[in-house]
């Protein structure tokens, strides 16, 4: 009888450890055939560039480790593979998986998409995110993107920006008239009916171009990425508020054939390190600018200039101005840019008992 009851339990242990055994090593076969996929990201910005270039460096690492080696990303800047503007060109058409840049970057090819990088007197850095996660700003960058063959990921924040250099003083609005100067997206569109001359040159041109005299003025990025670019070398002003870009959102772009290809976990990965590349090129970009602003005034006796409070009101009516002309002739542009005025009222109602009366005290009484 004994016998008899230690088979059954042997069996019992043995059927139960072959189970195991065999779910282990279907696991094993399951791993070993789960698809191992090697991507490459172009991105607009030198290799390694200050906060833009090492964020896109920072995104493919969190994807790679993230995913236990199973999607793979390579980095190659701007030129590397493709041209810096031709970066979508090379996602959209399947040539390369994914891409790393700023929305308005791409207004040639869909008018809406500069919208989502900036609009000038709009959204600070926090409610960019805040617009893109719980204001509808991801569903309308979808639809936006989806015209590019692409899948929209915010992936990265410059904060708010500097005014730009100039080699003359801004007094009034018509200081702006026959200036050739680098601004990109919707303040580009504002200084053109403020009179100016827009030119759109990517970050390796800028010091040679205000060197050369080819542009009067420029904007760039703030002070971490335009210390790093030796712009002050080459200008005597250096003015503030960025009314243009209150915060600058950077894109993750890939190609759509590319997106649907990866199991849904891996989806999952690349959105949440999208989402975690977004904070820290944020935190870095703060750092820095914070550092190279004092190295800027102190060591380089850079010259920092207010744009006189008229000219901002008068930059505020254009733009309001610009803004509406720009989005009669096209319906998304109308969705995007009202989704975005709309989340901007709600928070200038609450910044004012907030974030901004606690800057003003800040500012006023510490001792």
């Amino acid at each position: 009888m004994k016998n008899k009851i230690n088979r059954r339990r042997f069996l019992r242990n043995y059927g139960l450890a072959a189970s195991i055994f065999a779910l282990a090593a279907h696991k094993t076969k399951t791993v070993k055939a789960e698809k191992i996929f090697n991507w490459k990201m172009v991105t607009t910005w030198p290799k390694n560039f200050p906060g833009l270039g090492t964020g896109a460096e920072i995104f493919a690492k969190t994807i790679t480790e993230s995913s236990g080696g199973r999607l793979n990303v390579a980095v190659f800047g701007a030129g590397e593979i493709v041209p810096a503007f031709e970066a979508m060109d090379a996602v959209a058409s399947g040539a390369i998986e994914m891409g790393h840049g700023g929305p308005y970057y791409w207004k040639g090819k869909v008018a809406a998409a500069q919208y989502l990088s900036a609009i000038p007197f709009g959204l600070t850095p926090q409610e960019q995110n805040s617009w893109f996660d719980k204001g509808g700003g991801q569903e309308i960058a979808d639809k936006i993107y989806s015209k590019m063959g692409c899948k929209f990921f915010v992936c990265g924040n410059t904060g708010p920006q500097m005014g730009g250099w100039f080699n003359k003083e801004i007094k009034s609005l018509k200081d702006f008239k026959g200036l050739k100067m680098r601004i990109p997206g919707l303040g580009g569109e504002v200084i053109k009916a403020a009179g100016g001359t827009v030119v759109n040159l990517h970050g390796g041109e800028l010091l040679t171009s205000i060197q050369s005299g080819a542009i009067d003025a420029l904007e760039w990025v703030g002070p971490y990425n335009d210390l790093a670019f030796g712009i002050h070398k080459a200008s005597k002003f250096y003015y503030y508020p960025g009314w243009h870009e209150p915060g600058g959102v950077l894109d993750c772009f890939i190609n759509f054939k590319s997106w649907n290809s990866l199991p849904k976990d891996l989806q999952k990965i690349v959105e949440m390190s999208a989402k975690a590349t977004t904070q820290a090129i944020t935190n870095e970009m703060i750092a820095g600018n914070n550092q190279a602003l004092e190295i800027l005034i102190k060591k380089h006796n850079v010259k920092l200039k207010s744009f006189p409070d008229s000219v901002l009101k008068e930059l505020s009516i254009l733009s309001d101005k610009v803004m509406k002309k720009l989005i009669s002739s096209d319906t998304l542009s109308k969705e995007v840019y009202n989704s975005i005025i709309n989340f901007r009222n709600l928070s200038i109602k609450r910044s004012e008992v907030s974030e901004q009366k606690f800057l003003e005290a800040r500012s006023k009484f510490l001792i």
